[in-house]
């Protein structure tokens, strides 16, 4: 883990290395790791650009993609790379846009060898593909940090309203969580073999950004994510605090989520999405028969806020539909989400709003 900046001074700010890379303060490289050989015959490589602040300061990473199917890490990523510039930057700033690789390129959650990168972690250099890009992940980039941001989405065809989930009693991690700004927090136990719980082993301090669905692009995440990561660098203060990230509004947080399930197989018809605040007994879905008959009503079975939801409307039965989270002031957190959305939808131009505003398991 890197040393802590408090501990350092300006002097004592050299170069950093990585890899064969040595990179001068106040500049920046992209670097390819070694991780194995292909069969063709070739290396494969994790890329990591490195910014090397101009001043002493942490090290924190942001990581997209390890399950390499969730693709707005790497999009909240490269919006990074493109607005952030080392000469401002103190401390040194981490961002590997595709931590698997081999899932992005087949478009799978998984490895090639059916392994799940974030079950593989500390991983080994002679073990399973998994394991060696595990290994090679944990030891150039985590166990250089002192802060990692990694960054999901749900799984594919379900989508997680952003929210950021932390290990529970870690005083810090909530201070963190917070910073980030983030609609939901969510305390959320480690599991084995993950990334969160690595890096809790070796006092590496982890953030975990869900938001989106897998194999899209989502507006409102990625603006979201963004900012969320501006604020937590200028809450360690690496960069300076913009305007744009100025107006943060409490995040709701919560410690118990409940999944509700399909009482039958069929075709859903939903009336209520992520986002959206609900009490006890309201109407979330129904789910009817080929020709629409014999409707089974799904209701909210608690008062909350829903943070994730199934996209496909065909389903059977015992399916997850909705997750819900149980928060204080739904009702406020649903507007307040709503007004977000509907900010950056309004306020896009070629893509993207000009203004930056404010783990997912397979079921």
């Amino acid at each position: 883990m890197s040393e802590e900046p408090s501990k350092m001074h300006a002097a004592d700010w050299t170069d950093f290395k990585i890899g064969d890379e040595s990179i001068a303060p106040g500049s920046q490289a992209d670097v390819g790791l070694p991780i194995t050989t292909l069969a063709t015959g070739y290396d494969s490589q994790l890329a990591v650009r490195v910014l090397h602040g101009a001043k002493p300061g942490p090290t924190v990473f942001i990581s997209g993609a390890i399950h390499g199917n969730e693709l707005n890490g790497t999009a909240i990523v490269q919006r990074l790379a493109a607005q952030i510039d080392a000469g401002n930057l103190a401390g040194t700033l981490l961002l590997v846009p595709v931590a698997n690789i081999f899932g992005f390129l087949t478009r799978s959650r998984y490895l090639p060898d059916r392994r799940d990168l974030n079950r593989s972690f500390p991983g080994s250099a002679g073990g399973s593909l998994a394991a060696q890009v595990a290994n090679v992940f944990f030891s150039e980039i985590v166990n250089r940090a002192s802060l990692g941001i990694d960054i999901h989405t749900a799984a594919i065809h379900r989508y997680n309203l952003p929210q950021i989930r932390i290990a529970a009693g870690n005083e810090r991690l909530l201070e963190l969580a917070r910073a980030f700004g983030a609609p939901v927090i969510i305390e959320s136990p480690l599991r084995d073999g993950s990334l969160r719980a690595l890096a809790d082993s070796e006092g590496v301090d982890m953030l975990l950004m869900e938001a989106g669905e897998a194999l899209r692009f989502d507006r409102f995440s990625i603006q979201t994510g963004v900012a969320g990561v501006k604020r937590v660098l200028a809450h360690l203060a690496m960069i300076e605090q913009g305007a744009e990230l100025l107006e943060l509004h409490p995040s709701a947080r919560s410690k118990k989520t409940q999944w509700v399930r399909s009482p039958r197989g069929g075709v859903s018809h939903r009336v209520r999405k992520s986002g959206d605040a609900v009490r006890k007994g309201d109407l979330l879905a129904a789910v009817t028969g080929l020709l629409g008959e014999d409707p089974e009503e799904i209701l909210s079975p608690i008062d909350g806020i829903i943070i994730g939801h199934a996209t496909l409307p065909v389903v059977h039965q015992g399916d997850a539909m909705f997750h819900i989270a149980q928060v204080e002031d739904a009702q406020r957190l649903g507007e307040r989400i709503e007004s977000l959305s509907d900010a950056i939808y309004a306020g896009e131009t070629g893509g993207f709003a000009e203004t930056l505003l404010d783990e997912d398991e397979v079921l």
